[in-house]
């Protein structure tokens, strides 16, 4: 089976995605040198505080945009079962850790940490997935 990840849908996906990734990377660099060096206090602060929020709330709506531009289905079920299996990882892990944060002393997950962990299991995912169905 030879099937081309690189159709226009998969292209507009990864130049989107990209581009969010760079956004928030650049404002989430804005915002902690911000916070380190000027301190900001009020409604500036709290409106950088989500600015690399915004970025991720974009990729959001990026995976939704794909997964209705994307005509192969094969592939749309793939990046599903991906996604499904993200979601899994991710309530296992943040589950897990959030009865040893109640029980025990770890140190505490902080909630931005979830999208980073559910994208690392749709990563593996997909890679699982191409070995299954190569």
């Amino acid at each position: 089976m030879n099937r081309s990840p690189m159709n226009a849908a998969v292209r507009r996906y990864t130049y989107r995605f990209m581009t969010l990734m760079l956004f928030y990377v650049v404002f989430l660099v804005a915002a902690v040198w911000t916070f380190s060096h000027r301190h900001p206090a009020g409604p500036p602060a709290y409106g950088l505080a989500l600015l690399p929020a915004l970025p991720i709330v974009g990729m959001l709506v990026v995976v939704g945009l794909y997964l209705a531009e994307e005509k192969d289905e094969f592939l749309r079920n793939m990046f599903v079962q991906s996604m499904v299996w993200g979601i899994g990882g991710t309530l296992a892990v943040t589950t897990v850790w959030g009865f040893l944060e109640l029980f025990v002393p770890v140190p505490r997950l902080q909630p931005y940490l979830v999208f980073p962990i559910y994208w690392g299991f749709v990563g593996v995912a997909t890679a699982l997935l191409k070995l299954r169905y190569r």
